[in-house]
């Protein structure tokens, strides 16, 4: 429809021309995502209007094509400026059912306001009392597709506007998403008003520091997201921190029918919400209180770990979510992980049910096996299984025991081959420093931070990246506090171990001595001209030599270094050795 014809309809103010003009137009646009630059300022105009429209005494069917035009419109980021003004939002809170007492004060006619300042006092006293009542939709049959499409139309403004977003925040929206998501097992709201619901309440702490933090302490976000979860995945608790679907209790996890999309998809934007507030969780310290809540939603996210969505691409993304969540819990609550009794069809280890632990090495795999975009799609993943295995004994053992089990192999590298400590031993030498360092941390982890053992099953080649930010090349164990357990070797690692190359790792064909047959001369004339290339290169900075300093870190080899060096290849070697012997003797 021509947009100049609509605009005119529109400034006649008669409802019925309206209402057939603008189910025209939304009719034509409903599928149209971009924009001609050619018509923004008639957009702009059409969106000034629809505001004036809104805030009329509408007939029930005009109103909702009004508000279906505003969603359309507010697609195009180049013309939100109708929308973005404090009386614009406050009137599209209020259709949305989430306006706080403030928000629809904001959206009153301002003809009542009087000039003298008792009369401002006492108009804005009426105002407000105006405005408490009209802070809420109905509570008895609210027109739900009015409320869909305005929260739509929010969402899309918060999406493309900064300054959207700032009223927001200032218009205590959250405050009012808050006050609805405490009726989450209400059915007077459908499935479209609650998924919009989380949406925007997703968008606003995304994009809005303060409004993260205000969820979080002064709405209690934890404790209200984690009863949104409980209702969407429809939990009953036969233990404090054990879940079941209801009327399926005691039905085995394989035999559990798998969620609705609708849950699934309430889940996961209740997850991602929880995920911006939880952020910065595990780096700060939890008082009691706070453990408890997060115990309590550790248990739902092992259920929703457990859980199989309609699909298996659906599931990943279902428990990807999932796996960004627990990473967020503080260290010490992922032991709810592993509270379930072990029950038939369990995995059992040490007395242990490591279900969860097992999904988690079976997504980690999974992801680690597609190889597309690591860093984003890996870490949360390995990043959790090696936390958990850092401060909980029993998930150590267990993932040692599927992913270092006793060594046999000793003729092929530690990164050639299928198995998962290969395909983990290849990521060492990733070209993301991330990943590597990642990959690194979990087998070390793994190893009980045991210098000796971490060689033993990587390679001193493969583990020096780690061992020199460690300062650890020296040998040792790092400052982790580990439980003592026997290094089981088997036959064929303890015969082949003194044929092992400690840098490759494994057993090698022995190879023709260079120096065979040279003099001692010829020796030192060969190390000279070593050194000599060496000096060369550093002085060009083409490269900077390191050497190995007393404490097991590496520092950078001066002039000097490289003089003396040059003089006597062998000397600094063996003047260390004389002071190491001149110390014992002391």
């Amino acid at each position: 429809m021509d947009l100049q014809a609509l605009i005119a309809h529109m400034e006649t103010g008669e409802q019925d021309a309206v209402l057939a003009a603008l189910l025209g137009f939304n009719r034509e646009m409903s599928q149209c995502f971009t924009f001609s630059r050619a018509e923004e300022q008639d957009r702009e105009h059409l969106g000034e209007l629809l505001v004036g429209f809104l805030n009329r005494d509408l007939q029930p069917s005009c109103l909702l094509a009004c508000l279906e035009t505003v969603r359309i419109l507010s697609r195009d980021k180049r013309c939100v400026d109708p929308f973005i003004s404090r009386s614009a939002m406050s009137t599209l809170a209020r259709y949305a059912g989430i306006a706080t007492a403030q928000t629809a004060a904001d959206s009153q006619p301002g003809e009542g306001k009087l000039e003298d300042k008792g009369g401002d006092e006492e108009g804005e006293a009426d105002t407000l009392r105006a405005a408490e009542k009209e802070a809420s939709p109905p509570a008895e049959n609210p027109d739900l597709e009015v409320i869909v499409e305005a929260l739509k139309s929010i969402c899309n403004i918060l999406l493309h506007n900064e300054t959207g977003q700032a009223v927001a925040a200032e218009l205590q929206l959250m405050k009012g998403v808050a006050e609805r998501l405490k009726h989450c097992r209400d059915p007077t709201w459908s499935f479209e008003v609650r998924f919009f619901d989380l949406r925007l309440c997703f968008l606003l702490t995304a994009l809005r520091v303060d409004v993260r933090a205000q969820l979080a302490q002064e709405l209690h976000g934890i404790s209200l997201l984690g009863n949104q979860l409980d209702a969407a995945l429809g939990l009953c608790w036969p233990d404090p921190l054990e879940t079941a679907r209801v009327g399926l209790v005691g039905v085995p996890l394989e035999e559990m029918p798998p969620l609705s999309r609708q849950q699934t998809e309430l889940a996961m934007e209740i997850l991602k919400i929880l995920f911006n507030v939880t952020f910065d969780t595990n780096r700060r310290k939890v008082d009691e209180e706070e453990a408890a809540e997060y115990r309590h939603l550790g248990a739902i996210l092992r259920h929703c770990l457990m859980s199989q969505a309609d699909g298996e691409e659906r599931t990943e993304e279902f428990h990807s979510h999932t796996v960004n969540l627990l990473g967020n819990l503080p260290l010490p609550c992922l032991d709810v992980l592993l509270m379930p009794k072990v029950q038939q069809g369990s995995i059992e280890y040490m007395g242990v049910n490591m279900d969860a632990v097992k999904v988690l090495l079976d997504f980690m795999e999974k992801r680690l096996d597609r190889g597309h975009k690591l860093k984003e799609t890996l870490l949360p993943s390995l990043n959790l299984l090696t936390e958990s295995a850092r401060i909980h004994r029993e998930t150590r053992k267990f993932l040692r025991s599927k992913v270092l089990p006793p060594l046999r192999d000793v003729k092929n590298r530690p990164e050639v081959g299928n198995t998962l400590r290969n395909k983990i031993v290849r990521l060492m030498t990733h070209i993301d420093t991330d990943v590597k360092d990642c990959a690194a941390e979990f087998l070390f982890v793994l190893c009980k931070e045991s210098v000796s053992r971490f060689i033993k099953y990587t390679g001193y080649g493969n583990a020096a990246g780690l061992l020199a930010a460690r300062g650890l090349l020296r040998g040792g164990r790092d400052s982790g506090i580990y439980s003592e357990d026997e290094d089981s070797e088997t036959e064929e690692y303890r015969e082949a171990k003194a044929h092992i190359n400690p840098i490759t790792g494994v057993v090698e064909e022995e190879q023709p001595n260079p120096m065979e047959g040279m003099s001692e001369e010829q020796k030192e004339y060969e190390a000279m001209k070593l050194v000599s290339m060496f000096n060369k290169l550093s002085r060009g900075n083409l490269i900077q030599p390191m050497q190995l300093s007393m404490d097991g870190t590496m520092r950078e080899m001066t002039p000097e270094d490289l003089k003396n060096l040059s003089h006597n290849p062998l000397l600094q070697s063996e003047e260390r050795r004389d002071a190491d012997s001149d110390e014992e003797d002391q």
